[in-house]
């Protein structure tokens, strides 16, 4: 039987294991100025992670997003633009890379697509609600509909 005093060594235990576990992923970035370390969180934040596809660079813990982080990392410290550092990583991994793909004729689907789907259902819903509405029933099941509901 474990006693209280050993119960609480266990948990202090599994604590400290998960905690050092857990800084393993923690990248520390010194920057010269606020200014870089806000581009670059905002650069970050920016850039989808190809591994995960539904998190930032910032968010994921992929090795891809991590060599991204750093690419990120050394051209705001080389003093590139915003727009030279999304304009290298999009040349290298495609429109796919942003989370916002710019508005091209290659990604005009990826905008446009959920719009004409919502229109072509919004004119086709109330045609088929009157289709399955104007099913002809027969005479003669109609005659005995009403003999059945009279008695």
């Amino acid at each position: 039987m474990i006693t209280v005093a050993g119960r609480i060594l266990v948990a202090l235990a599994a604590a400290a294991t998960l905690s050092v576990a857990s800084a393993g992923g923690i990248e520390v970035v010194n920057f010269a100025d606020a200014e870089q370390e806000s581009r670059y969180m905002d650069l970050i934040n920016q850039l989808r992670c190809l591994v995960c596809q539904n998190q930032t660079i910032a968010e994921s813990n992929a090795e891809l997003a991590s060599d991204m982080r750093d690419v990120v990392k050394e051209q705001v410290l080389a003093g590139q633009s915003d727009d030279q550092i999304i304009g290298f990583l999009t040349e290298r991994y495609g429109d796919f890379v942003r989370y916002r793909p710019p508005i091209v004729a290659r990604t005009a689907a990826l905008w446009f697509a959920p719009f004409v789907v919502a229109i072509i259902a919004f004119l086709l819903l109330p045609r088929l609600a009157n289709r399955r509405r104007r099913v002809a029933i027969p005479a003669s099941e109609q005659d005995n509909a009403k003999r059945l509901l009279s008695e």
